[in-house]
């Protein structure tokens, strides 16, 4: 056997191994203490432990400098750290990437690292799929596959290799937040906890199609960001393209965010894909105006990116959003039109769908053909 197959098989089997032990990153303070304690060690490990994953984001208990020897053997025949890289990375012309992470049970899910200025932030995915069935996007077209675990939502933020660089992260990748609410509230916690990465509640948003009870629980036991995707402000309208509008009506999910102190250490943002004579004119303009529960939401704007099988929506032309735009700002309401990222690798609003590994697949094979051909 070579010294490659010999390297090949020895990291194969490591990684069978790994898959049979428990992730501690994804656990917080308590959870690693109960770890501790069960293992018959001081308190103070769990700690210790916290720090070199969440910290430090080392991958293995060697690398732990200041916890034994022996209590290392101990955590290694039951634990592992949990933190893995992406399984590939493409790259857009204008500096935004999409990482592929693998997600167990053959799925896989995507991560958007979007560089800007001075921000360097990371949209994460908290389910494989997605159960919102929204007719605009690829991810619910995919189906609905499972919640990630807190290790895999955690694992996310800790293995790009922009990680130290990273200054917001947004819940705005595959799946609908709230319907996994402990995991990501689990996650937000690990972020914000002075023995996690200790980060401001405020460099972090979630977006939600407007979950209305577990969008109560957010709000009132974290103080991050929200994010709403409304894109159509007209009941009947809406309920044609986002189903979740059957159940919880838009009108009632911004009444709610209303009791909530949105003006001062955390933001309110309206979210509003624009479709070509849908819901661009100053009717649904005036629609969404009123919903808005006072002067501090901030609306954002964003351009259609086609997917296959919604051949009935068209991107609203630079115009008509300009138009849009005006009215809103000309009636004191913050609107802005984002500027769409990622789209030439298929990143952008809407558009992932774990798709990744195929994508390069289907690169392999044209450069096989092409090899094959010369």
């Amino acid at each position: 056997m070579t010294n490659f197959a010999k390297l090949t098989a020895t990291i194969n089997d490591m990684e069978t191994k790994n898959r049979k032990l428990k992730p501690l990153a994804g656990m917080n303070l308590n959870e690693l203490r109960e770890v501790t304690a069960g293992l018959g060690m001081p308190k103070f490990v769990a700690t210790q432990l916290a720090e070199w994953i969440y910290a430090k984001r080392v991958t293995t208990f060697d690398e732990m400098r200041n916890i034994s020897k022996a209590n290392k053997e101990l955590l290694a025949n039951q634990y592992c750290v949990g933190l893995y890289g992406p399984q590939s990375a493409q790259a857009s012309e204008d500096g935004t990437v999409k990482y592929l992470f693998d997600a167990g049970g053959d799925k896989a899910i995507e991560s958007v690292y979007i560089p800007e200025d001075d921000r360097a932030t990371l949209c994460i995915s908290s389910q494989k799929g997605c159960r919102m069935n929204c007719y605009f996007c690829m991810t619910g077209r995919q189906g609905f596959h499972g919640n990630l675990t807190a290790n895999q939502i955690i694992n996310q933020v800790l293995s790009v290799p922009q990680t130290q660089q990273l200054t917001n992260v947004v819940f705005m990748g595959m799946g609908e937040p709230l319907d996994n609410l402990d995991n990501v509230l689990k996650v937000i916690e690990i972020l914000t906890a002075p023995w996690g990465l200790a980060w401001s509640p405020k460099r972090i948003t979630v977006s939600t199609v407007g979950v209305k009870n577990a969008l109560k629980v957010l709000c009132e036991t974290t103080s991050v960001h929200i994010a709403v995707s409304v894109h159509n402000a007209i009941e009947d309208e809406r309920s044609q393209l986002m189903p979740i509008e059957n159940a919880y009506h838009i009108k009632e999910v911004m009444d709610l965010l209303g009791k909530y102190d949105f003006a001062h250490q955390r933001r309110l943002s309206v979210e509003y894909i624009m479709w070509q004579w849908f819901n661009d004119d100053i009717k649904h303009a005036e629609a969404l105006r009123e919903i808005l529960p006072n002067e501090h939401v901030r609306v954002n704007l964003i351009r259609y990116h086609m997917i296959p099988g919604a051949a009935k929506l068209r991107t609203s032309s630079d115009e008509r959003m300009a138009y849009f735009r005006d009215y809103l700002n000309s009636k004191g309401i913050t609107c802005t039109i984002r500027r769409s990222r990622g789209e030439d690798i298929s990143a952008a609003c809407g558009m992932l769908a774990g798709k990744v590994k195929d994508a390069e697949k289907d690169e392999d094979k044209k450069n096989k053909k092409k090899s094959q051909q010369q």
